[in-house]
């Protein structure tokens, strides 16, 4: 268990780290937004180039952070029944869902979104809009979101036999960081 805990530990730092790039990814788009907005207003031009860039970063930002908004437990629950559950009773729920849910259907879309990447690339699609961007770069994003998906899917599962065993405390509860820039203005 030992080493199916330090490989959780890796998970756990790659996806953080990720959803720390994404942060600056979203300032990013909102620039560029604003930009994009303020030249078509000013100087009545703009490019389809720069619609679609926002349309990318959404996408990265979106895809990408799966795996850390897992890590972070901050999916959605249902709170009015969840909150009536013992933290057995949770993490016994957060494995059968995590095993026959979350898993399989990562597996399923990674796996079936792989040929369309690869035509994407060969072909170098790009965008019918004129101006518009190659495809294949957002089209990398599915497979990789959901790869990021799945190791944080194998991590979190390995915390929670760990923690019926007793070897760690609770993971379940929600991971909230000072260093994050949304949660730290806030402060």
């Amino acid at each position: 268990m030992r080493l199916l805990l330090a490989f959780s530990t890796a998970v756990d730092r790659l996806n953080d780290w990720v959803g720390r790039i994404v942060y600056w990814a979203i300032l990013v788009a909102v620039v560029i937004s604003a930009g994009n907005a303020s030249v078509r207003y000013l100087f009545h031009t703009s490019s389809n180039a720069w619609l679609e860039v926002q349309w990318y970063l959404f996408s990265f930002v979106f895809m990408l952070c799966a795996g850390y908004t897992l890590l972070r437990n901050e999916h959605i629950r249902i709170d009015v029944i969840v909150s009536r559950f013992s933290e057995k009773t949770l993490t016994w729920i957060d494995i059968i869902g995590t095993v026959l849910f979350l898993l399989p259907i990562s597996i399923i879309i990674m796996y079936l979104s792989w040929p369309a990447l690869l035509d994407s690339f060969v072909r170098n699609e790009m965008s019918s809009d004129a101006g518009g961007l190659i495809r294949w770069p957002v089209k990398l994003l599915i497979p990789l979101g959901f790869f990021l998906l799945i190791l944080q899917g194998l991590s979190e599962l390995i915390k929670r036999v760990a923690f019926l065993q007793g070897l760690i405390p609770n993971p379940a509860p929600k991971k909230h960081d000072a260093h994050s820039p949304i949660e730290g203005a806030a402060e």
